[in-house]
């Protein structure tokens, strides 16, 4: 029964729909008929809402405005009509009077919510306060020939303003990202401070003399990071290609060659699975610098994300959900092992894989039989430990088998030099001293290719030019990388990674 209303409401709703499409496109005709151009080449505007409403003053001289934008509402009186439209930086009222704009007020009883009008007039204030342009020239940009799904406000006395019918279906809004960025304000400012944060960022890396640089997309091996690749075939070379999962090994490349530091930001890709932080195609920031270690990159890491949130937001403390993440230097520091015996009661150095698999059962954590004891060390630490890592926490020293690219810890065996930052429960960034060693690197990678052989699909593969290039030197050298998509949920309080990027991936409707 419940099934049967729904699909009866479905149906109802796309009856109205249609209904309302058609009327559009008949006041379209009507426009037509009118001689008017309903899209019109080009429309000169020289301001916007935003600076109107900052820069009026009630004893200034009279201003004589340009601005263009979406009709978000309308109201209708006879001889007269106010509406409100939106542009990239606010809304702001206009008012038309038959008086002022002639005939072309016929044309206005034939444009909808929607509709996207040039306004040429002067700024006034109405006798309700509200700064507005008195309209006296008014120009159809484009007919709009479906309608908004537009939330109702209501204000009361006290000036708490409740919104009736937002636009917040969830799956329509980011399968319809141009509808979600032209009904909610509050989502266009979340991409703007994504801009402002990548910005932020290459100042930060450019300032201290580090080289931006690109790397290949499509890579013959991919490498780099423990995942599945996607996987493509170039017809001419007659070859099997991998859309790349990290830029590591190409830009230590460069390292090899002579470049002291190089940085990249980039779309990488990971043919895996989908939830509130990881979407397939994703944005990273890569960095590596010679003749510097991990401790050196814990310290850039702290004052690069400080600085970002401050540019930001003003502040290095951020609201995200129920808590006020603080970036401000020094962020706390743990090992690994330290960490999940302080949160589990369990030492785990120096155990078996099998007695990793028996702890792992007694907290009830199911282990994939193809993975190695790094591998269950890390699903350990992935459900008792990282959920309570609220504010920024460097977690140290791996073991070795979970970071085959990372240099041995100098005087802990059996670890690497590496480093996580984990922020409100979510790894944020993943650095190391970079190993640099080409006879240990290839050891490293035919254990991975054991790995390969036991059934790990996100094992990582064996790439000889990569220890050629090693082979001819590289330095000391540290490597970052940081998850953009991740670092703006912490900075714009979005819980899902789909918030932040404009067109996530998306089952087919």
């Amino acid at each position: 029964m419940a099934e049967d209303k729904r699909i009866q409401s479905t149906e109802r709703e796309h009856e109205d729909m249609n209904v309302l499409m058609q009327r559009r496109r008949e006041e379209l005709e009507q426009l037509t008929k009118l001689g008017i151009n309903p899209y019109p080449y080009e429309f000169t505007r020289d301001t916007f809402s935003k600076e109107i409403i900052h820069q009026f003053k009630d004893d200034a001289p009279q201003r004589i405005v340009s601005i263009a934008g979406r009709i978000m509402s309308i109201r209708r009186m006879g001889k007269a009509s106010f509406c409100h439209i939106q542009d990239s930086q606010g809304r702001i009222q206009i008012y038309l009077r038959r008086d002022d704009i002639g005939a072309t007020y016929d044309a206005f009883r034939l444009m909808d919510i929607g509709d996207i009008i040039g306004v040429k007039g002067f700024v006034f204030r109405t006798k309700m306060g509200e700064v507005s342009v008195h309209g006296s020239e008014l120009i159809l940009l484009s007919k709009s020939l479906r309608p908004l799904p537009i939330a109702k406000e209501k204000m009361d006395e006290q000036g708490n303003k409740t919104i009736y019918d937002p636009f917040s279906d969830k799956e329509l809004r980011y399968r319809q990202r141009y509808l979600d960025l032209a009904v909610n304000q509050d989502v266009r400012q979340v991409f703007v401070k994504r801009s402002k944060m990548i910005s932020a960022i290459r100042k930060f890396l450019d300032e201290r003399g580090y080289l931006e640089v690109e790397t290949p997309v499509l890579q013959p091996i991919y490498g780099g990071a423990s995942a599945r690749p996607f996987i493509t075939h170039h017809n001419a070379l007659d070859m099997k290609l991998y859309m790349r999962i990290a830029d590591e090994l190409y830009l230590k490349r460069l390292i090899v060659g002579g470049y002291d530091g190089v940085y990249e930001i980039s779309k990488d890709f990971r043919n895996e699975g989908m939830d509130k932080t990881h979407n397939p195609e994703f944005t990273m920031m890569e960095l590596y610098v010679a003749y510097h270690d991990y401790r050196w990159m814990m310290n850039l890491v702290e004052e690069l994300v400080s600085n970002i949130a401050i540019a930001l937001n003003g502040v290095s403390v951020a609201k995200l959900g129920d808590h006020e993440i603080n970036f401000t230097p020094p962020w706390k520091r743990i090992t690994m092992f330290d960490a999940i015996k302080e949160y589990t009661g369990k030492d785990l150095r120096e155990k078996s894989e099998d007695e990793l698999r028996v702890i792992a059962k007694e907290f009830h954590i199911e282990i994939d039989p193809k993975i190695g004891a790094g591998g269950i060390i890390d699903e350990i630490f992935g459900e008792k430990v990282e959920p309570h890592l609220i504010q920024p926490t460097f977690i140290t020293d791996y073991p070795l088998e979970m970071s085959p690219l990372a240099k041995k810890h100098r005087s802990e065996p059996g670890l690497v030099e590496r480093f996580e930052a984990i922020v409100n429960g979510k790894e944020l960034c993943n650095a190391f001293s970079e190993l640099n060693d080409p006879i240990d690197q290839r050891a490293r990678f035919e254990e991975q290719m054991k790995l390969r052989a036991r059934g790990d699909e996100e094992a990582q593969v064996l790439d000889e030019d990569f220890l050629r290039a090693l082979e001819y030197g590289m330095p000391p050298t540290t490597g970052l990388g940081v998850g953009i998509d991740r670092l703006t949920m912490l900075l714009t309080n979005q819980d899902s990674i789909r918030d932040v990027i404009f067109f996530p991936q998306m089952k087919p409707e």
